[in-house]
């Protein structure tokens, strides 16, 4: 069993502290924007999106993850605590954020950016479909790192006991997460825009359906928020969200083979 004693801030000097979860976003961010140029000057050319759509889609993007992810929280997670405490809704630094809900944001910034902008829809989301896992990936990893979203009681020899939560040997949820909806879907998405990158909505309708798969899998590994517990049939909200999302996903595979 190991001893799970990582801090979760980079630097603390008291009146200032940088955490590795800001850093996460924040070279999520950067590196997305690098892979998705190359992408685009290499397997894009064709599909009427530039870089320079791309670095203005940035601050579209920042402000969809943002607001959507912690609004998701809100709605899905804790609505009972935060309609009695609006005032903590704007306090995204104590934590709080719904990779569901920030999937809506991205979704909603995508369709306000293109359409102002006039670029094609479908291009920019199967672009995003290719290169989200890489802030997914170290999203995951800060989880892990700030000892949340711990996994379920575990006696493998690669266990780790978080001590801010308990004493028992708990599965490392969060690296497993972090392999198969970062790593693995990255993977899977960069394989699969080399083989149908011209055909529009597809790869986004992959993404949907591949990381809402991945996700359940890592559910099984993870316990339940704490203030929530296990919902309708025994499932957690995210594997109920998820569900949610695959059968969105097939639905638009049905209308993209029309």
């Amino acid at each position: 069993m190991i001893v799970h004693n990582f801090d979760p801030n980079l630097v603390d000097l008291g009146f200032l502290s940088i955490r590795w979860y800001s850093l996460a976003y924040i070279f999520g961010i950067l590196f997305g924007v690098y892979f998705g140029k190359y992408l685009i000057k290499k397997l894009f050319t064709k599909r009427g999106i530039s870089t320079e759509n791309l670095d203005d889609y940035v601050i579209w993007a920042v402000l969809g993850i943002i607001i959507g992810g912690r609004l998701g929280y809100v709605f899905f997670y804790d609505f009972n605590f935060y309609i009695s405490n609006w005032g903590e809704i704007l306090k995204v630094w104590n934590g709080g954020m719904s990779f569901h809900g920030g999937l809506v944001g991205i979704i909603v910034s995508a369709l306000l950016f293109c359409r102002k902008n006039k670029v094609p829809f479908w291009s920019l989301t199967d672009l995003l479909a290719c290169i989200s896992p890489i802030g997914i990936f170290l999203g995951r990893v800060s989880n892990f790192i700030n000892g949340e979203l711990v996994g379920k009681p575990s006696d493998a020899s690669w266990s780790f006991i978080f001590p801010k939560y308990d004493s028992t040997p708990r599965h490392p949820s969060q690296l497993y997460e972090a392999l198969l909806e970062g790593l693995l879907l990255f993977l899977l998405m960069n394989f699969l825009v080399k083989k149908i990158n011209k055909k529009s909505g597809f790869l986004s309708i992959v993404f949907l359906i591949a990381y809402s798969f991945f996700r359940i899998v890592g559910e099984n590994f993870r316990e339940p928020d704490q203030h929530l517990g296990y919902l309708y049939l025994g499932l957690s909200m995210g594997t109920i969200l998820s569900l949610i999302t695959i059968l969105f996903g097939c639905f638009f595979l049905i209308l993209n083979k029309k």
